[in-house]
């Protein structure tokens, strides 16, 4: 039954797209490959998905930032009024003091203080006594100013300070002693879900600030900012895993300072990390995390989109305390001499301090750019329908319409993934949809045009010899006109036959009459396909030829009958020719007929070809046969009798029960209008004399019959003043209607 039904499928599939399937299936083909390909996510391709995400972010323009993260900068200002960098730790510590009087929630501190201040007076006196050999003592200090990294580290002990550290994942070098703090993080998931420390990000060491910095400080987190293979920042790690446990980034940390977040907690599924959710009195956050932990960026705007408070301002008071009062503070450097310039999607010199402050801010407003769980699934559907319309659409349509539909499709879909960042703040990813319609477009488009190619070449090649070719030219221009699989239509048939070839054959050398038979066949042929006509076959020396197949021919009875005329016509020239060449003549009967019939592809499995079939066709053939009996050289069915065919003389010659016939036909003779005016008064005569025959009026035809063949010596007026004489001595019955049956062929 399942095959039964797949087979029914398929032959519908087939049907539906007329002789375009192959098309369907090609498109069909590159649609399954791209969503392989998506499936993998090979890396060849995230530069163009970045490149997409990058000019939907920059279109979507930029967002209010919230007003509760300021950058305090170590600007170029900073660097001109108070000395270049480092530092001195005191003067961090009174910068950091200022702060915190100012009411700053928490304060980042983007910077790895992982040295020894060497502006310590302890310090320098130890260098002078190593290097100099002096003895040089600082008088008037209070022993906690002695050394700059305690000053600094009794600061960060009462402040809300998080310091930073910096993971490194090339896997070489001295392992770190360094302890880190403990992890604020407790975990929840899914029987079966992933560990965080395993899912995230695992560093393989950690360059920590000094210990008694570190130690002091009442929290911390990771600095590192992991850029794209572009290098540039498009998502940022929220944690990292190292040595079994799970560390926050810096601006995590931040957050959760100023937040004064209380409960932590990571939630994993069987993929990875899913979102991190902090509570407190604030309530509830949830930040979603991709499986990594990683988070995409919202970025704001370009570079200076928060508030920037120079830190040599700051340290001198002239700040009014209302910029940093129950603000979340990005301690940083935007000068360049700094080196923490990075790259983003909107801005290519971007400050390190402004990634963490937009990282701060996504999490103080819940703004979020979202990476559903149910996205890659939607992206996957989406792939696949691109591709299987535009497989449809490009076996099917045409034209500007097919062009117009697919620039449609392609816009819908850009359009659509803008909108929805920019109204849902969601990311659904365009590349593949996108790709697998441009692909299929040019891809298809190539194949239709070499399929089209090769199939005009086998048409005309297939079609040449037995078509005329206008039609010919038709069929490869619009080749899905043509229909080879078989139909029932209406066709003018005709069969013309050689009188007395045997007899001449006799006579004839086998290479005589081989050339005989082609420089008769071929002018014959032309004359058919001059007349749009279809040459089916040659049997021996018998032609069989039809109209209004493959393709419709307009007013087929009357090239039909034209044709008939003129091959009888084109065969006179041809005697005089014949006569003297071979000593010849050749005398043809020509049988023509219209009416249903089946055309297609018949034969056998392995041997077929294009012909007609049906009754009509054997009632031709047996019209052609009639004409030797009554002496015509062409006889038509009552099917050619049309208003298509108006502009010939019929002349009704009688009606007749063929043999394998139960119905009877009317036959005519044809002519051209001037030989009916040529032969008026024959015809007139004929017509008159074949009324009284009808009407039983035998002795009358006899007497006008008789007379016809006297002047004009027809064997049709001989048939019938026989007849007329055979029905005056055996009268025929009272239900005679005038029909006369044929018993041979």
């Amino acid at each position: 039954m399942a095959a039964f039904s797949f087979h029914s499928v398929w032959s519908a599939l087939k049907e539906y797209f007329k002789g375009r399937f192959g098309i369907f299936l090609a498109g069909a083909a590159i649609t399954a490959g791209m969503a392989l390909l998506y499936a993998i996510q090979p890396t060849w391709m995230e530069s163009q998905d970045n490149m997409i995400y990058d000019f939907l972010l920059r279109s979507r323009g930029s967002t209010p930032v919230s007003g509760q993260v300021v950058l305090v900068d170590i600007d170029e200002k900073s660097l001109a009024k108070l000395g270049q960098w480092p530092w001195p730790r005191y003067r961090l510590t009174l910068l950091l003091g200022q702060m915190r009087q100012a009411g700053a929630r928490a304060v980042a501190m983007d910077m790895l203080l992982a040295e020894p201040d060497r502006t310590s007076p302890v310090l320098l006196e130890r260098q002078f006594k190593d290097e100099l050999n002096f003895d040089v003592s600082f008088s008037g200090l209070p022993d906690p100013f002695r050394d700059n990294d305690q000053v600094l580290a009794k600061m960060l002990s009462r402040g809300p300070f998080v310091l930073s550290y910096y993971f490194d994942f090339s896997g070489t070098g001295e392992k770190s002693a360094c302890r880190l703090p403990a992890s604020p993080f407790s975990v929840a998931g899914r029987q079966g879900a992933v560990a965080p420390a395993e899912a995230a990000m695992n560093a393989s060491n950690v360059l920590c600030p000094l210990p008694v910095l570190l130690d002091s400080a009442t929290a911390a987190g990771f600095m590192n900012t992991i850029p794209d293979s572009d290098n540039v920042i498009r998502r940022l790690p929220l944690v990292i895993a190292y040595n079994g446990a799970v560390y926050p980034s810096l601006a995590l940390a931040a957050a959760m300072r100023g937040l004064g977040a209380t409960g932590r907690e990571l939630a994993g599924a069987e993929a990875g990390l899913k979102s991190l959710k902090l509570s407190g009195p604030f309530g509830e956050k949830t930040i979603p995390l991709d499986a990594r932990g990683m988070l995409l960026l919202n970025y704001r705007g370009r570079g200076g989109i928060y508030p920037r408070l120079s830190a040599c301002d700051v340290l001198s008071g002239e700040v009014d305390k209302s910029a940093l009062e129950g603000k979340t503070v990005i301690f940083g450097s935007t000068a360049v001499g700094m080196q923490d310039i990075r790259a983003t999607p909107l801005d290519r010199a971007t400050p390190g301090a402004e990634i963490q402050a937009t990282v701060v801010d996504m999490i103080l407003t819940n703004d979020y750019i979202l990476r559903p769980d149910w996205a890659p699934a939607l992206e996957f559907c989406l792939v696949l329908a691109m591709g299987l319309l535009s497989a449809v659409l490009l076996s099917r349509a045409k034209g500007l319409w097919l062009i117009a539909t697919l620039a449609g499709l392609g816009l819908a879909m850009w359009f659509g993934a803008a909108q929805t960042l920019k109204t849902h703040k969601l990311f659904i990813q365009p590349l593949y949809p996108l790709a697998v319609l441009l692909l299929n477009f040019v891809l298809l488009t190539v194949f239709k045009f070499w399929r089209e190619e090769r199939q005009r070449r086998f048409i005309h090649s297939a079609f040449a010899h037995y078509l005329s070719p206008k039609v010919v030219d038709q069929i490869v221009q619009s080749p899905d006109k043509l229909n080879l699989t078989g139909e029932e239509r209406e066709i003018s048939i005709l069969f013309s036959d050689i009188r007395g070839f045997t007899s001449i054959s006799e006579k004839l050398s086998p290479t005589q009459l081989v050339d005989l038979l082609h420089e008769y066949l071929t002018p014959m042929t032309h004359t058919i396909t001059e007349h749009l006509g279809t040459l089916d076959k040659y049997i021996g020396d018998a032609i069989m030829a039809f109209w209004n197949a493959p393709l419709d021919v307009a007013n087929h009875r009357a090239e039909a009958l034209a044709a008939g005329l003129d091959m009888i016509e084109r065969l006179g020239e041809l005697n005089t020719v014949f006569a003297a060449k071979y000593g010849q003549t050749l005398k043809v009967g020509v049988g023509l007929n219209c009416g249903f019939v089946r055309v297609g592809n018949f034969g056998s499995q392995d041997l077929f070809s294009y012909t007609i079939i049906g009754d009509n066709v054997n009632l031709c053939s047996r019209l052609e046969g009639l004409t030797k009996y009554y002496g015509l050289t062409l006889v038509a069915g009552e099917g050619m009798v049309h208003p298509s065919t108006a502009g010939f003389h019929f002349q009704e010659v009688d009606s007749v029960l063929v043999k394998g016939k139960h119905e009877p036909v009317t036959i005519y003779s044809v002519m051209h209008p001037a030989e009916r005016d040529r032969r008026a008064e024959e015809l007139d005569l004929a017509g008159k004399a074949l009324a009284r025959y009808k009407s039983r009026d035998f002795a009358a035809s006899l007497a006008s019959f008789t007379d016809l063949e006297t002047r004009f010596g027809a064997r049709l007026y001989s048939l019938y003043k026989e007849r007329c004489q055979t029905l005056i001595a055996t009268p025929p019955p009272a239900e005679w209607n005038g029909v006369f049956e044929h018993l041979t062929k």
